[in-house]
């Protein structure tokens, strides 16, 4: 496959012209834009500016706001409704996780459901805002079916995504942002792109039989069978029936139906570790558990114990130097 290297900052205003063209705010076709390039200064190219195309789709055909008028209800010191008008998730989920800091900041934690959203794009970028606070963030969305539950042939959940974002002194902040399926829907987009065949275990066919021809995934699996299975209802209920919105095979589609809105939930929650701990007693210890997991013998085919998120912040911090790698196809859509 062809690739292109460039500045990601290049990268950034080519996202921002596409989006602004087709109708967006700037303000908030800014945000959508640094959350893309955040996905792919950390190599997760699958949420980066690949999706550029479908947004202006979507756009284009009325299935997102391109003015919301995003708004919160604050429901008890410590909780509170985010209503996004319909727009664009990555400036609604930011303007979520805001409020779930400040109330955190103010009385040691804040949770915030979110509804009438859209796709928010990678749940890392949020709740590395808590952590880059010395708070503790929890982020999780559900998205349209595509997902078999364990033991079933057809879709009916999504991949529902979780992440978590824990701080540390020394080290860059403790970042776990996974989807419950076994590989997030996006990994498979971007394998199709690349004209790449998928390991077997990412996906099924409409018999529930797996395959590794991208073309023919129907369905993912659910990461760890009944445990992903499990965790991935969890992700339902509290960014879907917890926020108001659908769940699992009622809920919008992503690549159909453009003209239609999502009505998409999310759940963010932030705290305060001092509510239980000293904060620097807590820091050091996150910092000690990160430096002895570094010095753990990696086992044969292994170069070394990584925490999560750490990979990808390596990535980011090369990324800013070198240009980020996106397919030319994407490149040329960009351009164009």
């Amino acid at each position: 496959m062809s690739t292109i290297t460039l500045n990601h900052e290049e990268a950034k205003q080519y996202a921002i012209n596409k989006l602004v063209g087709a109708g967006l705010i700037e303000a908030h076709a800014e945000k959508v834009a640094e959350i893309l390039i955040h996905a792919d200064l950390r190599n997760v190219n699958s949420h980066g500016v690949l999706r550029t195309e479908h947004y202006v789709n979507r756009l284009k055909a009325g299935g997102i706001n391109p003015n919301a008028n995003i708004t919160f209800n604050q429901t008890a010191p410590t909780t509170g409704i985010v209503d996004g008008d319909n727009g664009f998730g990555h400036v609604i989920g930011d303007f979520a996780i805001e409020k779930a800091i400040q109330m955190a900041k103010e009385n040691g934690i804040g949770m915030v459901t979110v509804m009438n959203s859209s796709h928010c794009g990678a749940l890392s970028y949020f709740v590395q805002k808590a952590a880059e606070a010395n708070l503790i963030g929890i982020a999780m969305s559900h998205t349209d079916k595509i997902v078999v539950p364990f033991g079933g042939k057809h879709s009916f959940l999504g991949t529902n995504p979780i992440a978590y974002g824990i701080p540390a002194k020394k080290h860059k902040p403790f970042i776990l942002d996974m989807a419950t399926s076994t590989v997030a829907l996006g990994k498979v987009l971007q394998h199709k792109e690349e004209g790449k065949s998928i390991p077997e275990g990412w996906g099924v066919d409409e018999n529930g039989q797996p395959v590794t021809d991208p073309n023919k995934v129907v369905s993912l699996t659910p990461f760890g069978g009944p445990k992903g299975y499990g965790l991935s209802l969890i992700v339902d209920i509290f960014s879907g029936l917890l926020a108001g919105a659908a769940f699992g095979p009622h809920i919008g589609k992503m690549y159909d139906d453009l003209d239609k809105k999502r009505h998409l939930g999310h759940y963010f929650c932030v705290f305060n570790p001092t509510n239980f701990v000293d904060l620097e007693t807590f820091l050091a210890r996150m910092d000690q558990m990160i430096d002895e997991l570094h010095e753990s013998e990696p086992a044969p085919g292994y170069s070394k114990v990584y925490i999560p998120g750490e990979i990808e912040q390596q990535n980011e911090e090369s990324n800013r130097v070198n240009g980020i790698t996106i397919a030319k196809s994407v490149y040329d859509y960009l351009t164009d």
